[in-house]
């Protein structure tokens, strides 16, 4: 009888649930510990991105492009799924600037928050033995001093409105901040969120902004970690509203007709008279 191998399914088997069938692992493995895999407040994107992250080498790039390109997943969906990873302890993204002058963004992934990053450091323990007298003892710590009460915090200004609202105003600027997500995914706003800002971008085309100007200018040099874009874009459509265009001056009006004394045609003078092709006849006959 040819030998069959042992079944790696366990002999005493739960009645109903989950029944592991596992295999030790020997490379091309990843560590995760229960933590995440079971976490309760994370969403299922969210904990398997983390698991993708924790699995790759060093140096890899998880730009929300190169994790789009990678899984079936919106860049929305996985722009929310880094903001709850961070908001969680196991993400870390910071923009710094090189001596090149281009801003990059610098990621850190915690298998386990609040760990410190480099687990392989040990602390320096000293030698055991009785401590010495000369050894300085430690100095006492001063008693804390009272915090000082918070300012009040300034009443916020409120949003701009435009002084004679336009449909096509209004549309243009609907449309403006519904699509600011295509020039960043941490600009994606809610409907609520639309509404309440578009009279405010309605406020800037009043002013003759062009809608590309608005666009950059809303969504350049954004924080690395945008947790609030409705309130980010409330503040910089109130701090750096532009200035109205002054009104053109008004074009000078023309002489009026006058009837030539010569020749009776209307011609334009300040002052009743000749007309040009008159006045040389004028001066000849003198």
């Amino acid at each position: 009888m040819p030998s069959h191998p042992a079944s790696r399914v366990p002999a005493t088997t739960p009645s109903s649930g989950v029944i592991h069938a596992n295999s030790r692992h020997t490379s091309h493995f990843t560590v995760v510990g229960n933590h995440l895999a079971q976490h309760r407040g994370l969403s299922l994107v969210a904990i398997g991105l983390a698991l993708h992250i924790q699995s790759l080498p060093a140096g890899s790039r998880i730009g929300i492009k190169c994790l789009t390109a990678r899984f079936p997943e919106s860049e929305a969906r996985i722009a929310s799924a880094l903001r709850e990873l961070e908001a969680a302890g196991y993400l870390k993204r910071t923009r710094e600037r090189l001596p090149s002058g281009r801003v990059v963004t610098r990621t850190v992934s915690y298998n386990k928050p609040g760990a410190a990053p480099h687990p392989g450091a040990r602390p320096v323990r000293r030698a055991p033995g009785p401590a010495r007298e000369h050894e300085a003892k430690p100095t006492p710590q001063p008693e804390p001093t009272p915090k000082p009460e918070p300012a009040p915090q300034p009443a916020r200004a409120p949003l701009p409105a435009p002084s004679r609202p336009s449909p096509d105003g209004t549309r243009l600027a609907h449309r403006i901040l519904v699509e600011l997500r295509r020039d960043d995914p941490q600009l994606l706003l809610s409907e609520r969120d639309v509404a309440r800002l578009t009279p405010a971008v309605a406020t800037w085309l009043e002013r003759e902004a062009p809608p590309d100007a608005v666009r950059r200018t809303l969504a350049a040099d954004l924080p690395p970690a945008l947790r609030n874009p409705a309130a980010f874009l409330a503040h910089r459509l109130t701090a750096l509203l532009p200035p109205s265009l002054p009104a053109a001056a008004p074009a000078p009006r023309p002489d009026p007709l006058q009837t030539c004394d010569g020749c009776e045609r209307a011609f334009r003078a300040p002052r009743p008279g000749l007309c040009r092709d008159c006045r040389p006849h004028l001066k000849e006959a003198a």
